[in-house]
């Protein structure tokens, strides 16, 4: 009798473990295998603000996320992993947006309308920089100066 008790209490233990790591990963929502996901390359003049990890949206509907950002010729080569089952056409448009006055940045995607799609690992030719306000702001102050 006693062996029973043990074994249950032990997978029942052993059950909770299983059942918070899977928790874990959905919530924290990592990805243990790579996930479905198609890469995309985007040039941008500037990314100000734009970090590794966040989101991709079509619509205002999130369908990937920023892989990675790395310095190209001056410019910022963002690698972009979009949901698969997504197909971006060739005249796509990759802009940086910012949620609300001074939220997080997120990478939009408004796509095109031609019969030609970006092929995976593809680039998005047509992008617009991030905007920044302190530059904007700085601009402002040192125009209406002179």
């Amino acid at each position: 009798m006693r062996l029973n008790v043990e074994t249950v209490v032990g997978l029942f233990v052993l059950l909770g473990i299983v059942c918070l790591a899977w928790l874990s990963v959905k919530l924290g929502k990592l990805e243990i295998i790579g996930g479905d996901y198609v890469p995309f390359h985007a040039e941008f003049a500037s990314v100000s603000g734009l970090k590794k990890g966040m989101s991709v949206e079509i619509a205002g509907v999130d369908v990937g996320k920023v892989e990675s950002i790395t310095l190209n010729d001056y410019n910022a080569d963002v690698l972009l992993k979009v949901r698969k089952g997504i197909s971006l056409q060739e005249d796509t448009i990759a802009s940086i947006r910012t949620r609300g006055l001074i939220g997080d940045k997120f990478v939009k995607l408004s796509p095109g309308a031609s019969d030609r799609l970006i092929p995976p690992n593809g680039k998005i030719r047509e992008t617009e920089s991030a905007v920044d306000i302190e530059e904007l702001i700085s601009e402002f102050i040192h125009g209406s100066a002179e």
